[in-house]
């Protein structure tokens, strides 16, 4: 299957992205199957993943679509007992599915701004129902259970969100270049730039790991915050091997090393760089403080209410799961464009994620149990959201065991 003429978007980048997302993304094995979920505009990008996984020797694809109009037409329409539902079988099936072995590809590419005009109460009440009947499969994922990818594709909508004084040909058109040079699908050879790129992170995570940090000290404007770090932490970039033992690289695109928090040792008072788009709402000039882990003050200059919310969703919401390093330089960085979107801003910069931690950030991850993560310090939560905390005046030092000091970024770049 080959793009139209008439599009906008790359026919042979998109069939490289395609077949990156399968071989690199993936990895995906002979005879096993995959799981796909996707917007209806990305059909031309499903359906050459489906191809090259069929190439690949896939054993069966399942691709589930979602439509922006249907999903609107819930919200418009539906009685309000409606957004306190969420299809708990679908889900059921997939955490079957990847309990049985299947790989999990998510298309993103959904407009960011979909639900802002509709009540912020329903949105937050279907979000709740939904994380809470995805966390069956949600948790083979976060686990690193099984192998599995995310990539993107330039929506019409989602691009008019980017580029919003462009025609909306023109507009897909410069946000399928940015998502094909971000995820090194614009070179002749895309999977020896990944080879490169996974082994300049793995080295990063090295060096990391070699250091032991009990904590980094982040610190700039409107930020003087500590994170502490998970005992046992283990730094991650790039390719991770998930615990069916296949190598994968979960993000395309992606240029951060990461790690677990110490749910209870984090200190301060920290500030977005960016805005966080989230469901429908943009949350900018985020503003909180932590105090033993916790974040007990929040604000925002905008979408205040939602972050609120958010924070609301359960007991690990207002604690950490992730914190990722990410030089300013970075390609999404230096392409100026704000997407909209965490996959793309996320790594254009530092940032922390709130809610849940990633098992596979611990040594030996893989046999630990939930009980023992948490001992360790790892967050517990229905949710994972990411947001921006990084850019050209932020500092870290990273800090011992003995309380001394290391400099890991100056001015948003690595110091060694």
């Amino acid at each position: 299957m080959t793009v139209s003429s008439s599009s906008p978007v790359d026919p042979v980048k998109l069939e490289k992205l395609a077949e990156t997302a399968i071989r690199v993304g993936l990895q995906l094995q002979k005879g096993q199957d995959l799981v796909v979920t996707a917007p209806i505009a990305a059909l031309p990008l499903a359906r050459l993943i489906t191809k090259h996984a069929y190439l690949a020797g896939a054993g069966l694809v399942t691709t589930f679509y979602a439509d922006e109009e249907a999903t609107l037409a819930r919200y418009r329409h539906a009685p309000d007992e409606s957004f306190d539902k969420a299809s708990g079988w679908l889900y059921d099936g997939m955490a079957k599915a990847f309990a049985n072995g299947a790989a999990r590809l998510a298309i993103a590419g959904d407009n960011p701004m979909l639900l802002s005009a509709e009540d912020p109460a329903k949105v937050a009440r279907a979000n709740r129902a939904n994380s809470m009947a995805y966390k069956p499969a949600l948790e083979k994922i976060s686990n690193f259970d099984i192998n599995w990818n995310i990539v993107s594709y330039p929506n019409p909508s989602w691009a008019k969100q980017v580029f919003p004084d462009l025609a909306e040909d023109e507009a897909v058109r410069r946000l399928a270049d940015a998502i094909f040079a971000a995820s090194r699908v614009d070179v002749a050879d895309p999977i020896a730039a990944w080879a490169a790129h996974n082994a300049d992170l793995g080295k990063r995570s090295a060096w990391l790991n070699g250091e032991r940090f009990a904590a980094l000290h982040f610190t700039g404007p409107g930020t003087d915050l500590t994170v502490g770090l998970a005992d046992g932490h283990e730094w991650h970039g790039g390719a991770s091997t998930a615990k069916n033992g296949i190598t994968c690289n979960p993000n395309i695109p992606t240029e951060e090393v990461f790690t677990t928090p110490h749910a209870l040792r984090v200190e301060g008072h920290v500030s977005s760089t960016k805005p966080l788009s989230h469901q429908g709402t943009l949350i900018d000039d985020i503003r909180v403080r932590f105090e033993a882990g916790r974040i007990v003050e929040a604000k925002a200059s905008r979408g205040e209410e939602v972050l609120n919310k958010v924070l609301d969703t359960d007991e690990g919401a207002r604690r950490l799961g992730e914190v990722a390093l990410v030089p300013h330089s970075s390609p999404i960085s230096k392409s100026g464009i704000l997407f909209f979107n965490t996959l793309f801003d996320e790594n254009a910069s530092c940032h922390i994620a709130l809610g849940q931690c990633y098992s596979k950030c611990f040594l030996d991850g893989a046999s630990l149990s939930p009980e023992q993560i948490a001992t360790q310090g790892g967050n517990s939560s229905l949710i994972h959201i990411d947001w921006m905390i990084g850019s050209g005046d932020v500092d870290i030092d990273g800090v011992t065991a003995d309380g001394s000091r290391v400099a890991v970024m100056r001015k948003g770049e690595w110091a060694r």
